[in-house]
């Protein structure tokens, strides 16, 4: 499994990604009345400069889809972006892109494109999704003026919501795989960690499931009691 996995990588790191209809993107769609067992959500991860959205820019993009309850990996998202400009020195280390792969990247417009086109609008879901949904919404704004508002959960949320009891030792997205002993492939690189995060992601829906939580707007319901608990705990 993790072999073929690292296969798909290198074959989705190259290639012409094809001519686009920007006057048709997809719309956004709302998290409603959907059966969670026959939904396509995405789950994404991003690669950055660093951590300030204000300055730092998305130099990878990560996603994979899950459709039907199930992680198909010939649904998935794996780009660099053309960004030759930019200084990577800070964390280079830690995504191991360098400035021969951003000079090679995608060029950016192109690519957001193709993102977009390619999650149809689907609800997005991504570990501390606020820093993925910033930087996201910034790049899209910039390269492309595109302001749609897309569902987003986040995933960091969902697994405590549904294992309250869970004792995993710290809320990283590396604590909750080494509880579920789930085998991760990579870390730090967008593609592998959207999939780790699809993987707890699917764990968490089906756990979801028998607690009686069988559509989008449950679960969106399920996800706002947590926040609203953990907002009382603070005072």
């Amino acid at each position: 499994m993790l072999e073929q996995i690292r296969m798909w990588m290198k074959q989705r790191r190259a290639g012409a990604l094809g001519s686009h209809d920007f006057a048709h993107l997809p719309t956004a769609k709302v998290a409603g009345d959907q059966k969670l067992s026959e939904s396509r959500l995405i789950v994404l991860d991003l690669e950055t400069t660093g951590l300030h959205h204000g300055k730092d820019q998305v130099i990878a993009i990560g996603a994979v889809a899950i459709t039907g309850m199930v992680i198909h990996l010939e649904d998935q998202f794996d780009l660099i972006l053309r960004r030759p400009e930019l200084d990577i020195s800070e964390t280079v280390l830690i995504h191991g892109i360098g400035p021969e792969a951003l000079t090679q990247g995608h060029e950016t417009e192109d690519a957001l494109l193709h993102l977009l086109e390619w999650m149809d609008g689907d609800p997005i879901l991504a570990y501390h999704s606020a820093f993925d949904q910033r930087f996201l919404e910034k790049t899209l704004r910039h390269s492309l003026g595109y302001s749609q508002n897309h569902t987003w959960m986040d995933v960091a949320e969902l697994l405590p919501a549904i294992f309250p009891d869970a004792r995993t030792g710290g809320r990283s997205l590396d604590n909750w795989v080494d509880f579920f002993n789930l085998e991760v492939s990579e870390r730090h690189h967008a593609a592998a960690d959207a999939l780790a995060t699809a993987e707890l992601t699917l764990v968490a829906l089906n756990k979801a499931q028998k607690q009686g939580v069988t559509t989008m707007a449950e679960l969106n319901t399920k996800l706002r009691y947590y926040r609203r608990l953990q907002n009382m705990h603070r005072f």
